[in-house]
């Protein structure tokens, strides 16, 4: 399933000559993209995810990014950890990842963003000088290979959702409630649209990243406010607008009178390929999920797209793999009937994600790469207290099961109509519970594993994380290659 880098071509495969800038926008044209060169397309490609918004299960610490940065910085102290991260960085993403997915034929890739890159907590309002190093020398990289970049801005001040994917360290999204974050975010964006609105080879913004706003009267003004200041500064690159609780829902926008060069972004996660999902075709928490359950809920998200005649963007999909074959064959079966879907309705997509441990990655760091070496095991036992929502088999784990059992069940007598937003009961206990309470002495746990390296042990951690030290999932790329339409290289098809 997997094959070392070292066994392929891919290092060199693609040609030494960089194409230039496209003459045009990436723009829409009713229900259709166009590239940079005014000719329709449906990109295909995948997300940078874990690279400027760390995860989680990407990059095997635990809790939230910022906790874990405080937590490494108080090990090994503050300069060195800088130093640290800053290398991974530059390991996660560089030429030969650019090289690699351009040769797969792709010609998109999504980049989350955390806002920290562009500004401190302590001295908000000011962009950081910082702020576009990573991303210039990525989109630069990928466009040298054909592939544009979509700029997603993945955690906003003071978390736009309920999770640790916007950074978030408790449970709450407060980016609704406090104008003054929300003043934070239209300052970032207008700083973005500045320093990209000559670049062609950005395809657009993806202005919030999954929005979770309960009282839903927040989220479609906000939308419209960010709108308005890119636009004020950059009346060329497309928007992308995901919708809310978690880019499934559109009713804050009026399919009669979309907005101008504005494509509609949804996320369609099939329930039965996450970590706790059941067989497919088979049930996953008591419904019944297979081929056309996938094509309802897809429809269902995908209405105002279609309603509007916008361009459909998937912005995120793709199932989670276990190492168990029977059921990595189904999760294999629930992404080649997403990838049918999606040719049948002419649907751009990026798949999540690209790069991680070996949970969901197109490639993944080698098992006998240092970072592995001294991190396997402790991400061993954050999957048995399951304490990463995304990366473990099963919410409540089997080493806390008589714990977590107990608390769900208790809540569910005690408080049996309980059905908060914006996944309910269960979702809501297991996050408090394994993603907040057993993360948290976790992030500890994985700071004293730096302890007392020195920086040539350092280095070599950051360094597990460039492509010549990862693995391919064949079967993945296989299948992202058949569902695209640009031909990969030759090398690249060896």
């Amino acid at each position: 399933m997997f094959r070392s880098v070292h066994d392929s071509e891919v290092i060199g495969m693609s040609s030494a000559h960089s194409p230039a800038r496209p003459p045009h926008f990436v723009r829409t044209e009713g229900a259709r993209l166009l590239d940079g060169y005014g000719e329709p397309i449906r990109f295909t490609g995948v997300c940078v995810g874990g690279w400027l918004n760390m995860e989680n299960f990407i990059t095997g610490y635990a809790a939230n990014e910022t906790l874990m940065r405080e937590k490494v910085a108080a090990v090994i102290g503050a300069d060195r950890a800088a130093r640290f991260f800053e290398r991974l960085l530059t390991a996660f993403y560089g030429e030969a990842d650019a090289t690699f997915l351009g040769s797969l034929g792709m010609t998109l890739i999504r980049i989350p963003v955390n806002y920290h890159h562009f500004e401190s907590d302590d001295r908000p309002l000011e962009i950081l000088p910082t702020a576009f190093e990573h991303l210039d020398r990525a989109i630069e990289a990928s466009g040298r290979h054909g592939v544009y970049s979509l700029i997603d801005l993945h955690a906003l001040p003071g978390s736009q959702n309920h999770h640790w994917h916007s950074d978030n360290d408790t449970h709450q999204a407060q980016l609704w409630r406090h104008p003054h974050f929300q003043d934070r975010v239209v300052n970032i964006w207008k700083a973005i649209a500045e320093h990209y609105k000559g670049n062609t080879w950005v395809a657009g913004y993806n202005l919030m990243n999954e929005p979770a706003d309960e009282t839903r009267r927040v989220v479609g003004p906000l939308y419209r406010r960010l709108f308005d200041a890119v636009r004020e500064i950059d009346p060329d690159h497309t928007v992308f607008l995901d919708g809310n609780t978690y880019s499934t829902e559109f009713d804050m926008f009026d399919p009669a009178d979309p907005w101008p060069n504005t494509v509609y972004s949804v996320h369609d996660y099939v329930a039965s390929g996450l970590g706790r999902g059941g067989d497919y075709p088979g049930e996953t928490d008591g419904v019944y999920i297979d081929r056309d359950y996938a094509r309802r809920k897809f429809l269902q998200r995908s209405a105002y797209a279609r309603a509007s005649g916008t361009p459909i963007m998937v912005g995120e999909f793709a199932p989670i793999y276990t190492g168990d074959e029977h059921v990595d064959a189904m999760r294999r079966r629930i992404l080649a009937d997403q990838l049918d879907l999606y040719r049948e309705f002419d649907v751009s997509w990026t798949s999540w994600m690209y790069k991680d441990l070996g949970r969901q990655g197109l490639v993944s760091v080698a098992p006998e790469s240092p970072y592995r070496q001294r991190f396997d095991a402790f991400v061993a036992k954050k999957n048995r207290l399951a304490a990463d929502q995304w990366g473990s088999d099963r919410l409540g784990g089997e080493g806390v099961r008589e714990v977590s059992e107990a608390v769900q069940a208790l809540v569910a007598r005690e408080f049996p109509n309980w059905n908060p937003y914006p996944w309910g009961r269960f979702d809501t206990v297991s996050t408090v519970l394994n993603n907040l309470l057993f993360a948290q002495p976790l992030a500890e746990e994985y700071a004293e594993l730096f302890r007392g390296l020195s920086d040539d042990e350092l280095d070599a951690l950051a360094d597990s994380f460039a492509f010549e030290q990862c693995v391919v999932r064949e079967s993945l790329r296989d299948q992202l290659v058949a569902g695209g339409d640009r031909a990969p290289s030759s090398a690249a098809r060896a």
